[in-house]
């Protein structure tokens, strides 16, 4: 008997349907450019929400700060007709696309989706995005020093500026001094094992551009692209930066060689530039809120080695120069917290001498700890003799040089169509470490300068 009632019990309660849940929305109350204001609700820093246009679509924001009950969002895309009292609903957390080798090749963006037109990305509950830890960051006693270095493929970077596995390295330049060429022949050229690319803020066509002739076809083979052009919304932009460092940090961890390389950093704090003012932060250096320089900081302190992988990470990031000024807010702040910087001089370009980097002006600060005195040795003099001739050169058209009253200006001068060929490198051309350090020895022996 029981067990008769039993059943028609389970059946009459199979039968009935559940009442519909009460869902609870927030309300957009004010829009002041790309700032909403929302209210009613228990909003959190970083958290997504949709809002809802008049004639009911609904729009993707985030959760950029708070005042009291009001809560700042800001859309991930352009969102039109919003109006007063428009419902805020929380986000669905939906991210199964898978992380591993396989996205090697593949071009995504700020939000992990495919823009190459080669299909869906691979979707897995084991390792996907959603599991990756949001901060990176290492102590100073989890850090592993930088000791071995990273083959580039770049003559003069490998013997003169000698990168390492780990190191953080700038990369400062105005516009059209041959920045992207430089760092599509690094990505063709390097040996890591994989190469992550940000590409953070640049029109649209450059990174078409990018991808097709600076990248190409081999280097895409070892590469994640991750690109959010400049009419992207600025969180689109932080996100692509932030993107790209996590999964560098992932497949380091996974102990392979990564090298970062992005463009650029720039970008990057104006778009937490438009973040922070759109807020009411207020302004600090040239119109940059305090909040940027601390996001530069932990952005790049984000890189670097582990002490529990033996795989490494490399990041090379751009600096625009504006104007060329190297003393620009931005730039100065990186040169103070990178390992180094490379920069390229637009008079050098202007006369045909790619890449047009400026030794006199770069330098690595890891180089000594990780190439041969032999080759430290010949770097200095070279440099030293490449300044000697700068010094003069000016000179020597108008026939107000004259030989024999300084040895070592007369050696620079002698030598120095030799260290321009040697500073020169075509598109084409791949230059390992250890023939860029022979070379190197070659033309210092030339005029047997030790």
């Amino acid at each position: 008997m029981n067990s008769d009632l039993h059943t028609r019990l389970q059946s009459a309660l199979d039968s009935l349907s559940p009442p519909p849940l009460i869902k609870s929305y927030g309300r957009l109350i004010r829009v002041n450019g790309l700032t909403l204001t929302a209210t009613g609700g228990q909003f959190a820093i970083g958290e997504k929400y949709q809002v809802e246009s008049v004639d009911g679509v609904w729009y993707d924001v985030e959760v950029i700060g708070f005042n009291q009950a009001e809560a700042y969002l800001m859309p991930l895309k352009k969102a039109q007709n919003l109006c007063s009292g428009g419902r805020v609903r929380p986000a669905a957390k939906v991210s199964t696309v898978a992380i591993s080798e396989k996205l090697l090749g593949r071009v995504v963006d700020a939000q992990m989706q495919p823009i190459d037109n080669l299909g869906d990305l691979d979707k897995d509950d084991t390792v996907n995005l959603s599991k990756l830890p949001k901060d990176y960051s290492l102590t100073p006693l989890e850090r592993k020093g930088v000791t071995e270095p990273l083959d580039v493929g770049i003559r003069a970077i490998n013997s003169l500026f000698s990168v390492g596995k780990g190191q953080r390295l700038g990369l400062f330049a105005g516009s059209g001094v041959g920045k992207s060429k430089l760092l599509g022949m690094m990505t063709r050229y390097t040996s890591a094992d994989v190469v992550i690319v940000s590409l953070v803020g640049e029109r649209g066509w450059e990174v078409k551009e990018f991808i097709e002739q600076s990248l190409g076809k081999e280097g895409l083979k070892k590469a994640i692209v991750i690109a959010s052009p400049a009419d992207d919304s600025p969180l689109l932009r932080i996100k692509a930066a932030e993107l790209s460092h996590r999964l560098a940090a992932f497949f380091r961890d996974q102990n392979l060689n990564v090298l970062l390389l992005m463009d650029s950093l720039t970008r990057y704090a104006q778009a937490q530039r438009e973040i922070g003012l759109s807020v009411g932060e207020l302004p600090a250096s040239k119109g940059y809120p305090p909040s940027v320089f601390s996001k530069l900081t932990q952005l790049v302190e984000s890189s670097g080695n582990s002490e529990k992988s033996k795989g490494s990470m490399t990041a090379i990031y751009t600096v625009l120069a504006e104007g060329d000024d190297q003393q620009d807010p931005i730039a100065d702040n990186a040169r103070a917290i990178l390992d180094g910087h490379i920069v390229l001089d637009r008079t050098l370009a202007e006369k045909g001498h790619y890449p047009a980097i400026n030794i006199g002006a770069s330098i690595s600060r890891v180089m000594p700890n990780i190439v041969t005195p032999e080759q430290l040795d010949y770097c200095y003099k070279l440099k030293k003799l490449y300044s000697r001739y700068m010094q003069v050169h000016e000179l020597i058209p108008l026939g107000a040089y004259q030989a024999g009253k300084d040895p070592e200006l007369d050696s620079a001068v002698a030598l120095y169509p030799e260290i321009e060929s040697f500073l020169c490198q075509g598109l084409n051309e791949k230059f390992d470490f250890a023939q860029s350090a022979k070379q190197l020895n070659d033309v210092m022996g030339k005029l047997n300068v030790k």
